[in-house]
């Protein structure tokens, strides 16, 4: 089934604000709760689509691509949008990233409400490196390994920060990971709850902290990342890989890693856009007589035909010669600029054709004139 449009998901206008996007997402996040809806499939289905277009669209670089390719901007970097319409992310992630939008209406904290737990589960921080592509690779998409230094949970703890991992349910919230309070107001007694302040949301302390990771959950560790790269991208375009950034302390979720695309100059081809140019430097004589010259595409040499009488300045078209679009919609083109180089040394024989050529209608700049009948003319010089 074809994903619907963000902003038709959130009942918003293109030009919607940020505060405007988050009062639409709250609205139908409350409307599709779990909590108001359990085991209600089609409402969860509702409640993960709308957590997915607030996402892309509150986003500055998600919704400059989505704006302009749509949903086909957003692919092979990791997620289809966001990272929740592909399963990447599940609900606890939605809450880890956007509890604060439900307030107390469910506990707070971004937690599941008294039915689930209501534990929160903090997110990592995200990661960023820069990737260095060729011209090669970029057209034709490619799998780049690297290396990363990252938070990952620590084995001796379990990532739970406690000595061997052992914990106790937290006496305060009794494992809940919230304080539940009851408060009379002129609309009746109403129920609210915040963050527990003995364990920090977790539901559980330790009692001794783990001497590896410091009672953090957490070390340091060297780690090899595959990132499959589309076909496409553009230099500084950003990429998200979810899930392969830091890990939060004790036992949270990671957070993203994201891959900031380089662009390596190419020896003889200049980008612009999906287009690509290519300046080739021709022979007077080549300019006269016509020529086949061979040129450099992305993948290899091609032969193209230079009429005779080709100007200087002139630009050949080789449609779908260029970069493919990082939508998956068509290619550019390789435009080919024509150069003519003019001798600057001359023999005598040479130097004296061309100063009894000087003042020949043939030699006299005319843009008018059909290239053809010029070179017509000028091969009648040489009988």
């Amino acid at each position: 089934m074809a994903k619907r449009d963000y902003y038709d998901v959130l009942g918003v206008a293109n030009s919607a604000t940020e505060k405007e996007l988050k009062k639409a997402y709250r609205k139908l996040a409350l409307k599709f709760h779990p909590d108001k809806n359990p085991d209600n499939k089609a409402a969860e289905d509702k409640f993960k689509e709308a957590a997915e277009a607030y996402e892309v669209l509150t986003d500055s670089n998600k919704k400059a691509r989505y704006d302009q390719y749509g949903h086909a901007g957003l692919e092979g970097g990791g997620s289809g949008g966001g990272g929740f319409g592909g399963g990447g992310m599940n609900m606890d992630d939605i809450f880890s990233q956007f509890g604060d939008i439900f307030g107390s209406s469910f506990g707070g904290g971004g937690g599941f409400g008294g039915s689930r737990g209501g534990r929160r589960r903090a997110k990592g921080s995200n990661l960023r490196v820069r990737v260095k592509l060729t011209l090669e690779e970029i057209a034709n998409g490619v799998e780049k390994k690297i290396k990363i230094n990252k938070n990952v949970g620590c084995e001796d703890c379990n990532a739970t920060g406690a000595e061997n991992g052992n914990l106790n349910t937290c006496s305060q919230c009794n494992g809940s990971g919230q304080t539940v309070q009851i408060v009379n107001t002129p609309l009746g007694r109403m129920q609210t709850s915040a963050t527990c302040n003995g364990c920090g949301g977790q539901g559980e302390t330790a009692t001794s902290a783990c001497g590896t990771c410091s009672g953090q959950g957490v070390v340091k560790k060297p780690e090899e990342v595959s990132i499959q790269i589309p076909a496409g991208v553009e230099d500084g375009m950003q990429l998200s890989v979810s899930g392969k950034g830091n890990i939060a302390p004790r036992g949270g979720v990671a957070g993203d890693l994201i891959v900031v695309i380089e662009e390596i100059p190419h020896e003889c081809l200049t980008r612009d856009g999906k287009n690509l140019h290519y300046d080739l430097y021709i022979s007077y004589t080549d300019a006269v007589l016509g020529a086949n010259p061979a040129i450099q595409t992305i993948s290899s040499k091609v032969k193209i035909k230079l009429e005779a009488g080709i100007q200087s300045g002139k630009i050949l078209r080789l449609r779908g010669k260029g970069l493919p679009s990082v939508d998956r919609y068509g290619a550019g083109d390789l435009l080919v600029h024509i150069n003519v180089w003019t001798p600057q040394e001359l023999t005598k024989e040479q130097n004296k054709f061309f100063e009894s050529a000087r003042d020949h209608e043939n030699f006299q700049p005319d843009p008018d004139k059909n290239n053809k009948s010029f070179f017509d003319k000028v091969k009648e010089m040489f009988q």
